[in-house]
């Protein structure tokens, strides 16, 4: 299985990275992508931007850590996680997962399964500059319930 993960400040190309994730793949049946995207508003209220950081080094073994477990939990051929770290203004991409298996059951829960993690558990902190003040995000309860049945429940037969 091939395997990516990068963090980087800079903007990420989505068919880019799809394209190089199959190209000249015949084994590849399904490709599911998710882009996260940076809205214009945080609880109802414009803001201005996002602020993203990351213990560097650890964030990327954290990422791949859960990339393997995903590998071990469904048949998948191959995966893409890029996040992007740093100052991101509404309408920015912030982070894409793309997974790809032999069938759609699997890319699609391997990428839920993933992006639940990365909204819960990765090593990011997340500020939101809004009204000539920052505040940083706390975690939402709504997140660690959707991150909490992949570790009641075997999806490996999905």
């Amino acid at each position: 299985m091939s395997a990516t993960v990068r963090i980087q400040r800079e903007a990420f190309d989505v068919a880019a990275e799809t394209a190089k994730l199959s190209r000249g793949r015949t084994d590849v049946g399904a490709v599911v992508t998710f882009t996260g995207i940076c809205r214009g508003d945080e609880n109802g209220k414009p803001i201005a931007a996002l602020t993203l950081e990351h213990y560097p080094g650890m964030a990327e073994q954290e990422i791949s850590r859960h990339v393997e477990e995903a590998r071990s939990r469904w048949p998948l051929l191959g995966v893409t996680v890029i996040h992007r770290h740093g100052r991101i203004t509404p309408g920015e991409d912030i982070v894409l997962v793309i997974t790809a298996s032999s069938h759609r059951e699997a890319a699609f829960a391997a990428a839920e399964f993933l992006m639940d993690y990365l909204k819960t558990r990765a090593p990011f902190w997340k500020q939101v500059e809004a009204a000539g003040k920052t505040t940083w995000v706390e975690a939402r309860d709504t997140d660690d319930r959707l991150a909490a049945r992949w570790q009641t429940t075997d999806h490996a037969a999905e």
